[in-house]
Protein backbone atom coordinates (compact mmCIF):
# COMPACT_ATOMS: atom_id res chain seq x y z
CA UNK A 1 0.00 0.00 0.00
CA UNK A 2 2.53 2.46 0.97
CA UNK A 3 4.81 1.68 -1.95
CA UNK A 4 1.99 2.49 -4.11
CA UNK A 5 1.42 5.79 -2.57
CA UNK A 6 5.16 6.83 -3.33
CA UNK A 7 4.90 5.29 -6.57
CA UNK A 8 1.98 7.25 -7.38
CA UNK A 9 3.37 10.59 -5.56
CA UNK A 10 6.64 10.58 -7.42
CA UNK A 11 4.38 10.16 -11.05
CA UNK A 12 3.01 13.37 -10.03
CA UNK A 13 6.12 15.27 -9.20
CA UNK A 14 7.56 13.94 -12.44
CA UNK A 15 4.91 15.70 -14.02
CA UNK A 16 5.02 18.92 -12.06
CA UNK A 17 8.92 18.66 -12.60
CA UNK A 18 8.66 18.96 -16.22
CA UNK A 19 5.43 21.13 -16.31
CA UNK A 20 5.73 23.40 -13.71
CA UNK A 21 2.57 25.40 -12.09
CA UNK A 22 3.34 28.74 -10.37
CA UNK A 23 1.85 28.47 -7.06
CA UNK A 24 0.82 31.31 -4.62
CA UNK A 25 4.12 30.80 -2.43
CA UNK A 26 6.90 30.42 -4.39
CA UNK A 27 9.42 30.67 -2.07
CA UNK A 28 7.77 28.48 0.45
CA UNK A 29 9.48 25.72 2.78
CA UNK A 30 9.47 22.20 0.87
CA UNK A 31 9.15 19.63 3.58
CA UNK A 32 12.39 17.39 3.56
CA UNK A 33 10.88 14.00 2.05
CA UNK A 34 9.83 16.10 -0.74
CA UNK A 35 12.79 17.62 -1.86
CA UNK A 36 14.74 13.70 -1.33
CA UNK A 37 12.30 12.83 -3.62
CA UNK A 38 12.72 15.79 -6.26
CA UNK A 39 16.47 14.71 -6.05
CA UNK A 40 16.21 11.28 -6.64
CA UNK A 41 14.30 11.64 -9.50
CA UNK A 42 16.57 14.27 -11.04
CA UNK A 43 19.46 12.03 -10.29
CA UNK A 44 21.14 14.20 -8.21
CA UNK A 45 22.40 14.31 -3.93
CA UNK A 46 20.23 15.19 -2.01
CA UNK A 47 21.72 18.25 0.29
CA UNK A 48 19.19 19.54 3.03
CA UNK A 49 18.51 22.74 2.52
CA UNK A 50 20.46 25.30 5.41
CA UNK A 51 18.18 26.78 7.94
CA UNK A 52 17.24 30.14 7.31
CA UNK A 53 17.80 32.50 10.21
CA UNK A 54 14.28 33.95 11.35
CA UNK A 55 14.52 38.07 10.26
CA UNK A 56 14.55 40.05 13.20
CA UNK A 57 10.85 42.18 13.96
CA UNK A 58 11.89 45.77 14.31
CA UNK A 59 10.70 47.29 17.47
CA UNK A 60 7.29 48.98 17.25
CA UNK A 61 8.21 53.28 17.88
CA UNK A 62 4.75 53.11 20.08
CA UNK A 63 6.47 51.06 22.61
CA UNK A 64 9.54 53.08 23.02
CA UNK A 65 8.06 56.13 23.71
CA UNK A 66 8.91 56.38 27.19
CA UNK A 67 13.03 55.75 26.49
CA UNK A 68 13.74 59.64 26.24
CA UNK A 69 12.45 62.48 28.64
CA UNK A 70 11.56 65.46 26.34
CA UNK A 71 11.25 68.94 27.34
CA UNK A 72 12.28 72.37 26.32
CA UNK A 73 15.74 74.21 27.17
CA UNK A 74 13.91 76.55 29.20
CA UNK A 75 12.13 73.23 31.31
CA UNK A 76 15.76 71.70 31.64
CA UNK A 77 16.91 74.69 32.81
CA UNK A 78 14.20 74.59 35.83
CA UNK A 79 14.91 71.70 36.80
CA UNK A 80 18.58 71.89 37.13
CA UNK A 81 18.40 74.79 39.13
CA UNK A 82 16.21 72.45 41.70
CA UNK A 83 19.13 70.05 41.51
CA UNK A 84 21.21 70.34 44.16
CA UNK A 85 25.36 71.49 43.51
CA UNK A 86 27.41 68.14 43.30
CA UNK A 87 29.66 68.76 46.73
CA UNK A 88 33.16 68.06 46.25
CA UNK A 89 34.46 64.83 47.85
CA UNK A 90 38.48 64.84 47.00
CA UNK A 91 38.77 68.56 45.77
CA UNK A 92 37.99 68.97 41.85
CA UNK A 93 39.04 65.49 41.17
CA UNK A 94 35.79 63.77 42.37
CA UNK A 95 32.57 64.91 43.70
CA UNK A 96 29.56 63.56 44.93
CA UNK A 97 27.61 61.23 42.29
CA UNK A 98 30.47 60.72 40.33
CA UNK A 99 31.88 57.26 39.18
CA UNK A 100 35.25 58.20 38.89
CA UNK A 101 38.52 56.17 38.40
CA UNK A 102 41.80 56.70 39.77
CA UNK A 103 44.70 54.62 37.52
CA UNK A 104 48.32 54.29 37.94
CA UNK A 105 51.09 51.69 37.73
CA UNK A 106 51.37 49.08 39.99
CA UNK A 107 53.38 49.71 43.51
CA UNK A 108 52.79 53.00 42.93
CA UNK A 109 50.44 53.89 45.65
CA UNK A 110 46.78 53.80 44.54
CA UNK A 111 45.45 51.47 47.39
CA UNK A 112 47.13 53.51 49.77
CA UNK A 113 45.16 56.75 48.59
CA UNK A 114 42.03 55.60 48.03
CA UNK A 115 41.73 54.16 51.56
CA UNK A 116 43.09 57.19 52.69
CA UNK A 117 40.12 59.01 50.27
CA UNK A 118 37.76 56.75 52.21
CA UNK A 119 38.66 57.37 55.50
CA UNK A 120 38.63 61.11 54.77
CA UNK A 121 35.24 61.09 53.89
CA UNK A 122 33.42 58.82 56.35
CA UNK A 123 35.49 61.32 58.50
CA UNK A 124 33.95 64.30 56.92
CA UNK A 125 37.55 65.92 57.08
CA UNK A 126 39.41 66.75 53.95
CA UNK A 127 43.08 65.99 52.84
CA UNK A 128 45.52 68.79 52.87
CA UNK A 129 44.36 71.05 50.64
CA UNK A 130 41.84 69.58 48.90
CA UNK A 131 37.87 70.87 49.65
CA UNK A 132 35.29 68.42 51.27
CA UNK A 133 32.23 69.98 51.45
CA UNK A 134 30.08 66.97 51.83
CA UNK A 135 28.79 65.27 55.48
CA UNK A 136 30.18 62.16 56.65
CA UNK A 137 29.32 58.92 54.75
CA UNK A 138 29.09 55.74 54.66
CA UNK A 139 32.14 54.41 52.77
CA UNK A 140 31.95 50.58 51.32
CA UNK A 141 35.40 49.65 50.54
CA UNK A 142 35.60 46.50 48.19
CA UNK A 143 38.88 45.56 48.35
CA UNK A 144 40.42 42.52 45.97
CA UNK A 145 43.79 42.98 46.53
CA UNK A 146 45.20 42.95 50.00
CA UNK A 147 45.20 40.17 52.53
CA UNK A 148 44.23 40.96 56.12
CA UNK A 149 47.91 40.94 57.62
CA UNK A 150 48.76 43.28 54.83
CA UNK A 151 45.54 45.64 55.17
CA UNK A 152 46.80 45.45 59.40
CA UNK A 153 50.31 46.06 59.00
CA UNK A 154 49.36 49.33 56.74
CA UNK A 155 47.45 50.96 59.44
CA UNK A 156 49.71 49.65 62.49
CA UNK A 157 52.50 50.75 64.56
CA UNK A 158 54.60 49.15 67.47
CA UNK A 159 52.54 51.03 70.23
CA UNK A 160 49.35 51.33 68.68
CA UNK A 161 46.67 50.68 65.68
CA UNK A 162 44.94 53.55 63.79
CA UNK A 163 41.23 53.28 64.42
CA UNK A 164 39.06 53.84 61.89
CA UNK A 165 35.79 55.69 62.62
CA UNK A 166 32.83 52.69 61.69
CA UNK A 167 31.55 54.55 58.58
CA UNK A 168 34.90 53.11 57.06
CA UNK A 169 33.50 49.94 55.57
CA UNK A 170 36.14 47.47 54.28
CA UNK A 171 34.68 44.07 52.33
CA UNK A 172 37.15 41.42 51.54
CA UNK A 173 36.73 39.06 48.48
CA UNK A 174 35.77 35.59 49.73
CA UNK A 175 36.09 32.92 47.31
CA UNK A 176 34.70 29.21 46.72
CA UNK A 177 31.80 30.44 49.29
CA UNK A 178 29.50 28.07 47.97
CA UNK A 179 27.41 29.67 44.86
CA UNK A 180 25.32 28.44 42.65
CA UNK A 181 27.41 26.64 40.03
CA UNK A 182 30.14 27.35 42.10
CA UNK A 183 31.01 29.81 39.94
CA UNK A 184 32.27 33.11 42.99
CA UNK A 185 33.92 34.43 40.40
CA UNK A 186 31.03 35.00 37.98
CA UNK A 187 30.72 38.45 37.69
CA UNK A 188 27.33 38.89 37.98
CA UNK A 189 27.33 37.21 41.50
CA UNK A 190 29.91 39.98 42.79
CA UNK A 191 28.31 42.93 41.33
CA UNK A 192 25.21 41.19 42.55
CA UNK A 193 26.95 40.96 46.27
CA UNK A 194 27.98 44.39 45.62
CA UNK A 195 24.38 45.47 45.70
CA UNK A 196 23.42 43.35 48.49
CA UNK A 197 26.00 45.43 51.02
CA UNK A 198 24.98 48.70 49.32
CA UNK A 199 21.49 47.82 50.23
CA UNK A 200 22.43 46.06 53.51
CA UNK A 201 24.82 49.23 55.00
CA UNK A 202 22.69 52.02 52.95
CA UNK A 203 26.50 52.92 51.98
CA UNK A 204 25.97 56.15 49.57
CA UNK A 205 30.41 55.92 48.55
CA UNK A 206 31.65 52.97 46.89
CA UNK A 207 35.36 52.43 46.11
CA UNK A 208 36.43 49.45 44.43
CA UNK A 209 40.12 48.05 44.51
CA UNK A 210 40.32 47.09 41.86
CA UNK A 211 38.74 46.75 37.93
CA UNK A 212 40.76 44.71 36.93
CA UNK A 213 38.88 41.99 38.97
CA UNK A 214 36.06 42.42 37.61
CA UNK A 215 34.80 41.47 34.21
CA UNK A 216 37.75 39.27 34.31
CA UNK A 217 39.97 41.90 33.60
CA UNK A 218 39.34 45.08 30.73
CA UNK A 219 41.34 44.44 27.91
CA UNK A 220 38.01 43.54 25.58
CA UNK A 221 36.01 46.82 25.03
CA UNK A 222 32.33 44.58 25.12
CA UNK A 223 33.65 43.49 28.30
CA UNK A 224 34.51 46.93 29.24
CA UNK A 225 31.00 48.27 28.35
CA UNK A 226 28.99 45.51 30.10
CA UNK A 227 31.28 46.73 33.49
CA UNK A 228 30.79 50.90 33.23
CA UNK A 229 26.76 50.13 32.24
CA UNK A 230 26.51 47.48 35.44
CA UNK A 231 28.82 49.89 37.42
CA UNK A 232 26.61 53.35 36.33
CA UNK A 233 23.20 51.37 36.86
CA UNK A 234 23.99 50.85 40.09
CA UNK A 235 25.10 54.36 40.73
CA UNK A 236 22.01 55.77 39.39
CA UNK A 237 19.75 53.04 41.76
CA UNK A 238 21.35 53.98 45.05
CA UNK A 239 22.84 57.12 44.27
CA UNK A 240 25.85 56.75 45.62
CA UNK A 241 29.57 58.01 43.98
CA UNK A 242 31.61 55.80 42.93
CA UNK A 243 35.61 55.21 43.05
CA UNK A 244 37.19 52.30 41.17
CA UNK A 245 40.96 51.75 40.75
CA UNK A 246 42.57 50.56 37.58
CA UNK A 247 45.87 49.95 36.62
CA UNK A 248 48.01 51.31 33.41
CA UNK A 249 50.13 49.26 31.55
CA UNK A 250 53.22 47.80 32.37
CA UNK A 251 55.04 49.38 30.13
CA UNK A 252 54.12 52.34 29.88
CA UNK A 253 56.71 55.20 28.30
CA UNK A 254 57.70 57.55 31.29
CA UNK A 255 58.80 60.04 28.73
CA UNK A 256 55.15 60.73 28.07
CA UNK A 257 52.86 62.93 30.01
CA UNK A 258 49.93 60.81 31.74
CA UNK A 259 46.93 60.73 29.79
CA UNK A 260 43.32 58.79 28.77
CA UNK A 261 45.53 56.69 26.58
CA UNK A 262 47.22 54.86 29.39
CA UNK A 263 44.19 53.40 31.22
CA UNK A 264 44.94 49.79 30.94
CA UNK A 265 42.00 48.43 28.59
CA UNK A 266 39.35 49.63 26.64
CA UNK A 267 39.25 53.78 26.73
CA UNK A 268 35.48 52.77 27.23
CA UNK A 269 36.04 53.41 30.62
CA UNK A 270 36.77 56.65 30.83
CA UNK A 271 34.22 57.45 28.33
CA UNK A 272 31.43 56.47 30.75
CA UNK A 273 33.03 58.23 33.65
CA UNK A 274 32.35 61.22 34.84
CA UNK A 275 35.93 61.80 35.88
CA UNK A 276 39.46 59.98 36.25
CA UNK A 277 42.88 61.48 37.96
CA UNK A 278 46.26 59.39 37.79
CA UNK A 279 49.07 59.00 40.01
CA UNK A 280 52.72 58.67 38.38
CA UNK A 281 56.18 58.41 39.19
CA UNK A 282 58.73 61.05 38.92
CA UNK A 283 61.62 60.58 37.07
CA UNK A 284 63.53 62.90 39.42
CA UNK A 285 63.11 61.02 42.24
CA UNK A 286 61.29 57.36 42.87
CA UNK A 287 59.79 58.38 46.36
CA UNK A 288 57.96 61.10 44.68
CA UNK A 289 54.66 60.77 43.20
CA UNK A 290 52.50 63.31 41.08
CA UNK A 291 48.12 63.73 40.96
CA UNK A 292 46.58 64.76 37.52
CA UNK A 293 43.49 65.71 36.42
CA UNK A 294 42.62 63.60 33.45
CA UNK A 295 38.68 64.04 32.70
CA UNK A 296 35.76 66.10 34.67
CA UNK A 297 32.01 66.87 33.92
CA UNK A 298 31.44 69.62 37.11
CA UNK A 299 34.60 71.18 37.08
CA UNK A 300 36.94 73.32 34.98
CA UNK A 301 40.65 71.33 34.79
CA UNK A 302 42.57 72.72 38.08
CA UNK A 303 45.44 69.64 38.25
CA UNK A 304 46.49 69.91 34.44
CA UNK A 305 50.24 69.04 33.08
CA UNK A 306 50.87 72.54 34.11
CA UNK A 307 49.86 72.02 37.92
CA UNK A 308 50.28 68.74 38.93
CA UNK A 309 49.82 67.79 42.75
CA UNK A 310 53.25 66.51 44.37
CA UNK A 311 53.19 64.13 47.24
CA UNK A 312 55.27 61.22 49.18
CA UNK A 313 54.21 57.80 50.82
CA UNK A 314 54.55 58.32 54.07
CA UNK A 315 53.45 56.70 57.59
CA UNK A 316 53.79 58.87 60.72
CA UNK A 317 52.95 56.41 63.28
CA UNK A 318 49.83 53.85 62.29
CA UNK A 319 48.27 55.44 59.42
CA UNK A 320 49.92 54.48 56.01
CA UNK A 321 48.91 57.61 53.54
CA UNK A 322 50.01 60.44 50.88
CA UNK A 323 51.69 63.44 52.13
CA UNK A 324 51.23 66.82 49.63
CA UNK A 325 53.81 68.43 48.90
CA UNK A 326 52.53 71.55 46.45
CA UNK A 327 52.02 71.72 42.77
CA UNK A 328 54.25 71.55 39.46
CA UNK A 329 54.21 71.38 36.09
CA UNK A 330 54.00 67.37 34.56
CA UNK A 331 57.01 68.34 32.52
CA UNK A 332 59.41 68.09 35.40
CA UNK A 333 58.93 64.55 36.41
CA UNK A 334 58.96 62.80 33.21
CA UNK A 335 61.97 60.81 31.71
CA UNK A 336 63.80 63.33 29.18
CA UNK A 337 67.21 63.56 28.47
CA UNK A 338 67.72 66.19 30.86
CA UNK A 339 66.45 63.63 33.76
CA UNK A 340 68.51 60.90 32.47
CA UNK A 341 71.66 62.69 33.21
CA UNK A 342 70.47 64.30 36.72
CA UNK A 343 69.24 61.04 37.58
CA UNK A 344 70.95 58.29 35.68
CA UNK A 345 74.20 59.45 35.19
CA UNK A 346 75.40 59.65 39.05
CA UNK A 347 74.11 56.04 39.30
CA UNK A 348 76.02 54.97 36.15
CA UNK A 349 79.16 56.61 37.57
CA UNK A 350 78.70 54.93 40.73
CA UNK A 351 78.39 51.33 39.16
CA UNK A 352 81.23 51.93 37.04
CA UNK A 353 83.68 53.33 39.45
CA UNK A 354 82.48 49.59 41.57
CA UNK A 355 83.97 47.73 38.26
CA UNK A 356 80.04 47.16 36.47
CA UNK A 357 80.65 46.86 32.69
CA UNK A 358 78.76 48.75 30.69
CA UNK A 359 76.34 45.70 29.80
CA UNK A 360 76.20 44.78 33.82
CA UNK A 361 74.87 48.90 34.17
CA UNK A 362 72.40 48.50 31.38
CA UNK A 363 70.62 45.51 33.31
CA UNK A 364 70.77 46.72 36.69
CA UNK A 365 69.12 50.06 35.88
CA UNK A 366 66.75 48.79 33.46
CA UNK A 367 68.17 50.91 30.25
CA UNK A 368 69.61 50.56 26.60
CA UNK A 369 73.31 49.56 26.54
CA UNK A 370 73.53 52.98 24.87
CA UNK A 371 72.55 54.95 26.77
CA UNK A 372 74.96 54.14 29.81
CA UNK A 373 77.78 54.73 26.61
CA UNK A 374 76.50 58.06 26.12
CA UNK A 375 76.20 59.27 29.77
CA UNK A 376 79.41 57.78 30.85
CA UNK A 377 81.13 59.50 27.85
CA UNK A 378 79.54 63.09 29.25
Amino acid sequence: MVDTYVSRYRLRLFTTLNHPVMTDHPTAERPAIIEQLRAEIKGIPYRPAKKRKPQPVPPDPEESRYLFHVATGNRWMELGEREPVPKMLFGELWHQGELCILFADTNVGKSILAVQIGNSIAEGKRIAHFAMHAKPATVLYIDFELGVTQFYTRYTHARSSYNFTDKFIRAQFTPNTGLPGGDSNNDDHLIAAIEYRIQQLKATVLIIDNISCLRGGTENAQVALSLMKNLKALKNEYKLSVLVLAHTPKRRNLGLPLSADNLHGSKLLINFADSAFALGTSATDPQLRYLKQIKQRNTAQIYGEDNVCLCRITKPENFLKMQFEGQSHEYLHLRTRQTNQLVLAPKIAQLAAAGYTQRQISTELGIAVGLVNRLIKK
